[in-house]
């Protein structure tokens, strides 16, 4: 097949880079239009409890797509001040995407009116006060009960103001310029009265994050092509054969970005690895394609012989490491949530796509240029890469039992190390500490309790069940129990609307601010009925049906741990409040389904490893015909992923979706590395008559100047990641450089010595 191949391959090689730059200008139109997903909570799968619930919520009650902004400002409430305020919120209203703006001037008042047995909602604020009536009804403002949690920081000389955007801008690509604008017009203002503003709200993190991850990303592709293409120079002395392996990767990455765009799936936190994916295969291809190439044309002295033998030979095993691969990838597109089964799929799919590319336009790329000279086939003979081969013979022939007493050792430290990984579910924990934008969200963390949407809806299963006084005073309960964890901050609740209508009733009375009762109830709710604009934050606190109540908490960005003991405690107030039977009680929001999501993630990594494990145990198995083999060829596989699981425990470096494909990563290259170096023994061991010692030998001395080049490049190419602001980017990029040395320390020095531990049984099997 492979020689077939071959010939056909040189015969028609003008038709087949006429296709592969067709194909590539074709993925480039559709990379282009590759759009970056500003979603957070796409990782659990639709069908999941959780998403129902947040689905039904944000159907009933909008996204959480409110921008919030501090003022900080000594004379904000100066009438000048106030003016220029007013001016500035109706500019921001006149934005299209803004829905609703809510500030201190928009704070409106419920008056009631006997006439008509409704009540009046009207703006305390009129540019026509003089100093001494604003600040005379300010302070009315600020002893409002009901506006306590906003007003409270009024008193601070700072002031909220409440952007809520349209839900269709959180998805849309205009969301960038509607969120710079209300900036421009904010920062005016600022600027004219010399206040200080803080920024924060999902939106705005989101949009700001998402933006720059899409930078960083690009970045890093560049830079990592940049400095692997210096270290492939190095080693092949050949700024054409550097060249090639670029282009041939970059158009790998090329490929990626189209098919996301084809398959309609979008930039994520976690579909943003696949092109390094590509890069970390790519790379290792084009290099064991030269390093072979240069290897038997020092041979023979032939090169179009030297290309056949390339393909037939390299092109048997490399479609097998890149199967594996693929197919490990793949793995997660058999887990139920949408984001890893997009990932695994553009995965899987572009790891074939790199490895028919660099098959094609590497020997084509032979073909056309002259033969190698000596200069750039030196690094098959050099004495530090003569040096290092022998020094890995000696180890695993004369230094076995410290190989293994090593890896006991290692493997024993390892084990305590993984009792120590942690997991989080932080948005903003991979934010540079010194970012205006973590600064920002700290302020809002310190100064109002938190940034994190928590919602809790009380179904009372029942139409108008909201207007009987037990499920009433049931509800408050529960908001009172709430009250007692400093963790959640209440924002508003059905509980508030009714108890600022009681006291609007009694004419404005704080008095009279409390639960109302059964009489009182009927009044209120008749009165609320015949309210013109019906007051919005009435709509959002209940639904139309008066059969659902909803309370609205913030709670700080912190990490999953902790958000579960302070849903157990949430969880466990709610069980003893009400009956499972006659209410349904759903705890949802951002907050929660994004920790969910996080350990949902991490769940089925440990599925999709398991998944890929038995997979190249049957490869192995169906390529030896030996248990033993099968063993001895997963035992380098699962000792990178144990080592560096164990450095994110001593280091404290928490599992979380900027780090949890770390494993994916590193499994793929030392899958790639064990099927290298046994095809390579097994071709070895016909050559030799099934010598055992003589094959592992050989296979160490051709295989391992190829996995080192490839180790090389990879390390520093991924070690480009460390000069990110975010720490899980930083992480990632160290991680998986130190996976990368270990996966081949571990291919090249523990799998040759349990092959020769095995010698006599792997002997007597073969024969």
């Amino acid at each position: 097949m492979w020689h077939k191949f071959s010939i056909k391959l040189i015969k028609y090689r003008i038709l087949f880079i006429l296709s592969v730059a067709l194909a590539t200008g074709l993925m480039f139109n559709f990379a282009k239009d590759v759009r970056l997903s500003y979603s957070i909570v796409n990782l659990l799968p639709e069908n999941h409890q959780i998403s129902v619930d947040f689905n039904h919520f944000k159907k009933k009650y909008g996204e959480n797509n409110i921008l919030t902004i501090a003022i900080e400002d000594k004379d904000f409430h100066k009438v000048e001040n106030l003016r220029d305020w007013s001016a500035s919120i109706e500019q921001i209203r006149n934005i299209e995407g803004v829905e609703e703006v809510v500030s201190l001037i928009d704070l409106p008042i419920i008056l009631k009116n006997p006439d008509e047995n409704n009540f009046t909602i009207k703006k305390w604020f009129k540019e026509s006060y003089s100093q001494k009536t604003s600040d005379s009804v300010l302070n009315i403002l600020l002893n409002e009960p009901f506006y306590n949690h906003i007003t409270s920081l009024e008193k601070q000389n700072r002031s909220l103001v409440f952007i809520r955007l349209h839900d269709y801008v959180l998805l849309s690509p205009d969301r960038k310029n509607i969120i710079l604008n209300i900036k421009n017009i904010i920062e005016k203002f600022s600027k004219k009265n010399n206040s200080h503003v803080y920024y924060s709200g999902l939106p705005y993190i989101r949009t700001l994050d998402s933006l720059r991850v899409k930078n960083e990303v690009i970045s890093f592709i560049f830079l990592t092509l940049l400095i692997t293409s210096l270290i492939i120079f190095f080693f092949f002395r050949s700024i054409l054969t550097t060249l090639i392996s670029v282009i041939v990767v970059a158009i790998g990455v090329i490929f990626a970005f189209g098919t996301m765009s084809i398959f309609n799936y979008e930039i994520s936190i976690v579909m943003a690895l696949v092109p390094p994916i590509i890069i970390v295969i790519g790379v290792p291809n084009c290099v064991f394609l030269i390093n072979k190439f240069h290897s038997e044309y020092n041979k023979i002295k032939n090169r179009d012989q030297a290309i056949y033998n390339t393909i037939n030979t390299i092109g048997r095993i490399t479609i097998l490491t890149n199967l594996t691969t693929a197919s490990g990838f793949f793995a997660f597109s058999l887990i139920s949530s949408q984001t890893l089964q997009e990932f695994g799929t553009i995965a899987a799919l572009n790891i074939l796509f790199i490895f028919l590319i660099s098959i094609i336009v590497i020997p084509i790329f032979y073909s056309f240029i002259s033969p190698p000279k000596d200069r750039h086939t030196k690094h098959l003979n050099k004495k530090w890469i003569n040096n290092f081969t022998s020094f890995l013979i000696f180890l695993v022939n004369q230094k076995r039992r410290l190989i293994y007493i090593v890896s006991i050792i290692l493997f024993f430290i390892s084990i305590y190390g993984l009792s120590l990984i942690k997991t989080t579910g932080n948005i903003t924990d991979d934010l540079p500490k010194e970012d205006v934008l973590y600064r920002d969200l700290k302020f809002f963390e310190n100064n109002y309790g938190g940034i994190m949407p928590l919602e809790i809806l009380i179904d009372t299963r029942k139409n108008n069940g909201l207007l009987k006084s037990y499920n009433i005073r049931k509800i408050a309960q529960l908001e009172n129990e709430l009250e007692k964890h400093t963790d959640f901050v209440k924002l508003h609740s059905y509980i508030d609307v009714l108890k600022y209508s009681k006291q609007a009733y009694y004419n404005g009375d704080t008095a009279f601010y409390n639960i109302p009762n059964s009489q009182d109830l009927r009044v209120i709710m008749s009165y609320l009925s015949k309210t013109k604009n019906d007051f919005s934050i009435n709509k959002m606190m209940s639904d139309s049906l008066k059969k659902e109540a909803r309370i609205s908490l913030l709670i700080p960005d912190i990490s999953t741990t902790k958000m579960d003991s302070i849903f157990s405690i949430l969880q466990a107030t709610i069980l003893e409040i009400f009956d499972t039977e006659k209410y349904k009680v759903v705890v949802t929001g951002i907050s929660y389904v994004f920790a969910n999501s996080t350990k949902f993630l991490i769940n089925n990594l440990v599925l999709s490893l398991l998944l890929v494990t038995f997979l190249i145990a049957i490869f192995m198995a169906w390529m030896f015909r030996s248990h033993k083999m099968v063993l001895i060829s997963l035992v380098p596989n699962l000792f990178p992923l144990i080592l560096t699981a164990s450095i994110m425990g001593y280091f404290s470096i928490p599992l979380k979706p900027s780090t949890i494909l770390v494993f994916s990563i590193a499994f793929g290259i030392s899958v790639d590395d064990t099927i290298h170096f046994l095809a390579k023994y097994k071709q070895e061991l016909l050559a030799n008559k099934n010598e055992i010692k003589t094959s592992v030998y050989a296979s160490i001395k051709e295989t391992g100047i190829s996995m080192l080049y490839t180790s090389i490049v990879l390390f520093f190419g991924f070690l480009v990641l460390t000069i990110s602001d975010y720490g899980g980017t930083i992480a990632l990029g160290l991680l998986v450089s130190i996976a990368l040395l270990i996966a081949m320390l571990s291919n090249l020095i523990l799998l040759p010595a349990l092959l020769l531990s095995l010698e006599r049984h792997i002997k007597k099997k073969n024969n």
